[in-house]
């Protein structure tokens, strides 16, 4: 007599694999979903960093930072009444921050300038993820 040979898994041995891949996912996923969050927060650092060397060539040719109201759109495309300008001062289009919002870019005057992104909340202050990334209040040389 000939056995049959076994082409399935049972039951039995499908809930346990699925109860072990649940047992990994429930330790691994929450580690992966911190890492995502410090990744995004030091991907707005590095972003805010280019920025900042970017503002600093448009107020070596100009003689000054762009205005507010210029914002950072000035390192793209020529204000009007702008001398000296040598840009575009970024090779590609103004990148949103990691979480899909716009930078926030202000000239506080006396050479100094604040780039921000508020984070995953997308509102000014915050904690952890949603806490606001910046160039510092006291940037600017």
């Amino acid at each position: 007599m000939h056995k049959k040979r076994r082409n399935a898994f049972t039951l039995i041995e499908l809930l346990v694999v699925i109860l072990i891949l649940a047992i990994l996912a429930a330790l691994i996923v929450p580690r992966v979903v911190n890492k995502t969050g410090d990744a995004k927060r030091a991907k707005a650092a590095s972003d805010i960093a280019a920025l900042g060397t970017a503002l600093q060539s448009f107020r070596l040719d100009c003689d000054r930072y762009p205005t507010t109201e210029e914002g950072l759109d000035a390192l793209r495309v020529e204000p009007s009444g702008v001398n000296n300008w040598r840009g575009p001062y970024l090779d590609k289009p103004l990148p949103p921050d990691p979480w899909g919002n716009e930078y926030v870019y202000e000239d506080l005057g006396n050479d100094r300038y604040l780039v921000e992104s508020y984070g995953r909340d997308g509102a000014p202050g915050g904690v952890d993820e949603d806490a606001d990334i910046s160039n510092g209040e006291d940037t600017g040389q």
